[in-house]
């Protein structure tokens, strides 16, 4: 049975029977088992339903537990709590309720705050090759794809929600999401199923339930099959965008240039196809990617800039950078070892720089420097600019800035260099340079500075 048959076949009415041709067609071949999240709802305790009765049949030899998300956000709180208990005490299934706390960032719409909050701990209790089911259906596929249209979302905003997808330790799985809501009220009818009424469907201030209350019933009137249409649309878009990743993985493997991306190799392909490509090695990285306005102008500027320029397009907490010829994913603020801090000379001695920074070691050293002229404490302080060693005997005294252009070190990256200091005289950077004046005699031992757990800084 092909998939498109297996979708055909599940949207004419929802039973156990067309839930079990969803589950054989999506859920992973090595799935341990299925979390059902349980909102007190009908949409979610009809899944619960029909789950439990093909864990009877034959063949369904899949563990099932179910899981309540208490929010605490309204009065009816405890009423869904009871309501999932009573249900997974008469179907014998396991039951996990989390309370969580909703965290309201600055910004944000209590709907996206509650959601990662019931994310968060739907995760906690994922084991490891577990399929999480949610109870999405045609109609939340539906409103999520005229929501999304009518942000702007690009195409893949546009795909909705996909059926399987990879989730923490496990699987998200949404097997209804081709089943019409009406065969599911009908299936709750016929299975004696009781649920309690939220009173958050009906609050038309968020934007969900305003398409529910108010648009739906008007599109629904015109267009009787709209949520399975609508749902069919999401599912040709889901396609396209397959084909655009496929592309995209392709060129990024061309693209290539260690932990960053060629620049030259970049610049022969076409703007939408560098937006794909980028796009597609951001969300690799796990990086969800700037607006498409914020891409296409920075992308332009990276293209543009003279070799020894180093523009910058910076976005929720990441930075896309370019240097030389490479172009490179990181953090929006640049680590930088900050306030100067005393460290006490002597072997073995370690100071930590700070998170993601690493930490400090002195460790014997031939031809390191000279102990006998260190004091006590030196101080490791942030590079400001203008400072200068003598990296070897026969060298010239440099400047830090061009040692570090020698060596390739990201511009980004120079203020992380701990500098070394006796009094007010550059005596070292990291473990990477020693002023020669300070040293001793070639093959003597000496003291050397040892960078444990340094950031990639080239």
């Amino acid at each position: 049975m092909t998939a498109r048959t297996v979708v055909e076949a599940s949207r004419m009415s929802f039973s156990a029977g067309s839930l079990r041709t969803v589950l054989d067609a999506h859920t992973p071949p090595n799935a341990a088992g299925y979390l059902v999240a349980l909102s007190g709802g009908a949409d979610s305790a009809c899944l619960l339903t029909a789950l439990a009765e093909l864990r009877a049949r034959p063949g369904g030899n899949l563990p099932v537990r179910a899981i309540h998300i208490d929010h605490g956000l309204q009065s009816a709180a405890a009423d869904f709590r009871r309501t999932c208990e009573q249900l997974c005490r008469r179907l014998n299934v396991p039951l996990i309720v989390e309370a969580v706390a909703v965290d309201m960032p600055r910004g944000e719409s209590i709907e996206a705050a509650a959601r990662a909050a019931r994310y968060a701990g739907l995760s906690r209790h994922l084991e490891a090759g577990e399929c999480l089911l949610t109870a999405h259906h045609a109609q939340d596929q539906a409103e999520t794809l005229l929501l999304q249209a009518l942000r702007g979302a690009g195409l893949k905003g546009l795909t909705a929600m996909p059926i399987c997808r990879a989730w923490h330790t496990g699987w998200h799985l949404r097997p209804l999401l081709d089943v019409d809501q009406r065969d599911l009220r009908t299936f709750a009818a016929h299975a004696g199923i009781e649920v309690v009424s939220d009173p958050m469907n009906r609050d038309t201030r968020f934007d969900r339930i305003y398409v529910r209350e108010r648009l739906w019933p008007l599109i629904e009137g015109r267009w009787p099959a709209a949520a399975r249409t609508l749902s069919r649309a999401a599912r040709h878009l889901a396609e396209a965008q397959e084909l655009l990743d496929e592309s995209a993985a392709s060129t990024v493997e061309a693209l290539r240039d260690g932990a960053a991306l060629s620049v030259p190799v970049l610049r022969r392909l076409s703007h939408a196809e560098q937006c794909n490509a980028v796009r597609f090695w951001l969300a690799e990285r796990a990086a969800r990617p700037p607006s498409t306005a914020h891409l296409t102008e920075g992308l332009r500027q990276m293209m543009a800039a003279d070799a020894d320029h180093v523009p910058a397009i910076t976005w929720s907490g990441h930075a896309l950078r370019r240097y030389r010829s490479r172009l490179y994913l990181t953090e929006a603020h640049a680590p930088c070892v900050g306030e100067p801090r005393d460290w006490a000379v002597g072997f073995g001695k370690t100071l930590k720089l700070g998170d993601g920074l690493g930490t400090l070691l002195w460790s014997v050293q031939s031809g390191g420097l000279d102990a006998a002229r260190l004091p006590s404490v030196i101080s490791v302080r942030q590079r400001r600019g203008g400072e200068t060693l003598k990296p070897h005997r026969r060298a010239r005294t440099q400047s830090v800035q061009h040692l570090c252009q020698s060596l390739g070190i990201l511009p980004w990256m120079r203020d992380a260099l701990p500098l070394l200091y006796s009094g007010n005289e550059l005596i070292a950077v990291g473990d990477l340079w020693q002023d020669a004046g300070w040293c001793v005699a070639p093959g003597a031992p000496g003291l050397g500075c040892v960078w444990t757990g340094a950031p990639i800084l080239t």
